[in-house]
């Protein structure tokens, strides 16, 4: 997606019929209203960066509208929705809660246009920072995700060496390249190097070189990684595997600024700016005398922590579309986005490989689905959604504690309707509808 600069258009595509009046308060905001059928061939259409925001109007529209416009969510999940309702519309069942919970935000008829506005203002903003966060590579909008890309954006100018630790899978080279993006030496070489993969006697050869004769096999100089990375940045993966005479050589490095190939003594000074990763307890290794304590000092300056794909909520679902779309650029697929109950269960699975294991899953799934939607069968969760639907039948059954809990949170948020469905994650209708199902009057609650 393009960068969106403070000369977007700003557009809201309006699933129904809006009023007039409701189109001309929104251009005179700034907003063009783009009238639109849920079942059309047109489809949301998305642009040059521009700010897109779709609308679900439900206040007078049939069942094959509605859920056609379930289908353009589940096309479009990385599409902000907004729904606007009617104020006596019938206890809202499937599809139309769905809806509501789908969306971002919902309002009831008469619309209030300056709470639609400043609803659309605050998705401006978020828009505009997810497309920052998609220019450097990392997706997502969750609080883990934000950390990760706020502590990017604060170490990449500092010429300090980056500790980058997490789980395998979770993207620590993807964040080393938006350091190196965002720092003055972003138009100088990077150079990712595994070192659990370097061999053994190989280790000081790669990373800085050897003279002609240096060793068997040696007929000709060869320039290490690290000289070929001059004025930029070496990112070394999986650091803990570095053996350690090659820690040695990297400390002396970190202390001198100064590098000798294999076969030689004259020192090359260097500027290189050295990140480094680990998916290993470093200080454990150094308890155990595996890596130099005082290398892990060098190399511990500045920390960042990649989180695990469990810990980042709805970015799962992000990141599948974002591979499936990816998927689809390069190979034939019938698939364009995912099931109701294949986004369930995608964040409801612990990815114990993260990111790469979603990765391989999506693009298998793209592979075998026949349809449309990728299903939980395709992703190969279905055992995820199993167990969560067999939850869910316990959590039904357990009337009396829904009732307690929906008391306890209204008087904890003070009978602020909007905090409590927050809390609880949950739509404003969906509250009413629970006060309802359970009877409880709010006023005397109060």
């Amino acid at each position: 997606m393009a960068a969106m600069g403070d000369d977007a258009k700003r557009c809201v595509v309006w699933f129904g019929r809006p009023a007039e009046q409701e189109r001309q308060q929104l251009a005179n905001a700034g907003w063009i209203t783009r009238v639109a059928e849920a079942d059309g061939q047109g489809g949301v259409g998305r642009r040059n960066g521009d700010i897109v925001v779709a609308l679900a109007d439900l206040r007078d529209t049939s069942a094959q509208s509605v859920q056609a416009m379930e289908r353009l969510m589940a096309e479009h999940p990385r599409l902000p929705w907004l729904a606007l309702v009617s104020p006596d519309m019938p206890t809202l069942e499937s599809p139309f809660e769905r809806i509501l919970q789908a969306s971002m935000d919902f309002f009831t008829d008469p619309l209030d246009v300056e709470r639609l506005l400043d609803a659309l203002r605050r998705l401006s903003g978020e828009l505009r920072l997810q497309s920052q966060h998609d220019a450097l590579g990392i997706t997502g909008d969750s609080e883990a995700t934000c950390a990760v890309i706020a502590s990017v954006r604060k170490y990449a100018p500092v010429e300090l060496p980056v500790l980058i630790t997490g789980e395998t899978g979770t993207g620590k080279e993807v964040a080393a390249r938006a350091l190196h993006a965002l720092s003055v030496r972003s138009d100088r070489p990077f150079a990712a190097i595994n070192c659990g993969a370097l061999p053994p006697n190989l280790v000081h050869s790669e990373l800085f070189g050897h003279e002609r004769g240096a060793f068997t096999g040696a007929n000709a100089r060869r320039i290490g990684h690290f000289e070929t990375a001059a004025g930029g940045t070496v990112f070394l993966d999986e650091i803990g595997d570095l053996p350690l005479d090659a820690q040695t050589n990297l400390l002396r490095f970190l202390q001198e600024g100064t590098v000798e190939r294999v076969g030689s003594s004259q020192s090359i000074k260097l500027d290189v700016r050295v990140l480094a990763a680990t998916h290993v307890d470093l200080e454990k290794a150094v308890a155990q005398g595996r890596f130099r304590e005082d290398l892990y000092y060098r190399l511990n300056v500045l920390r960042l922590r990649m989180p695990a794909l469990r810990e980042r909520g709805d970015d799962v679902e992000l990141l599948a579309q974002q591979f499936l779309d990816a998927f689809r650029e390069q190979h034939s697929s019938h698939a364009r986005a995912f099931s109701r109950s294949a986004r369930q269960a995608m964040r409801n699975f612990a990815w114990p490989g993260n990111v790469r294991e979603l990765l391989n899953r999506v693009q298998r799934a793209a592979v075998v689905a026949e349809d449309a939607l990728i299903s939980v069968a395709d992703l190969d969760l279905s055992d995820v959604s199993a167990s969560t639907a067999a939850r869910s039948s316990l959590g039904h059954t357990r009337v009396a504690a829904e009732r307690d809990a929906i008391i306890a949170c209204l008087r904890e948020s003070h009978f602020n309707i909007s905090e409590c469905a927050r809390r609880l994650k949950v739509s404003r209708v969906t509250i009413y509808r629970l006060c309802k199902k359970h009877q409880l009057a709010l006023d005397e609650l109060r």
